[in-house]
């Protein structure tokens, strides 16, 4: 097989998990916060909705020859007007996760 030339391509736009959605006393932890790079107002949400999501994390036991796990999720809708989506993940995103760094792909595609 030839080598690559160029740079790495990334399938992915980089996001920050915000927290769970909330009132003033209560928590939904079945529903994230995340703020995806470069996304500002509620209209440029809309061509991420339907996108997955993977939170990447590090575990202390090897598991299928890994030490790196994943939990996916999807992008639901918009949250106020800023660019803050909502998010549901098959498993609910642990506390520690609060503050990490998530990966929104690219696809599914409604173009």
């Amino acid at each position: 097989m030839p080598e690559a030339k160029g740079e790495r391509v990334r399938l992915y736009v980089r996001g920050t998990i915000l927290g769970y959605k909330r009132s003033k006393s209560n928590q939904y932890p079945s529903t994230s916060l995340l703020q995806i790079e470069g996304v500002n107002t509620k209209e440029e949400v809309n061509w991420y909705l339907g996108k997955r999501i993977a939170y990447v994390y590090k575990a202390k036991t090897k598991k299928n020859g890994t030490l790196f796990r994943c939990i996916w999720g999807r992008v639901v809708r918009a949250h106020g007007a800023s660019g803050v989506v909502r998010a549901r993940f098959r498993t609910n995103l642990p506390p520690a996760s609060l503050g990490g760094k998530v990966r929104v792909f690219l696809y599914p595609s409604r173009i």
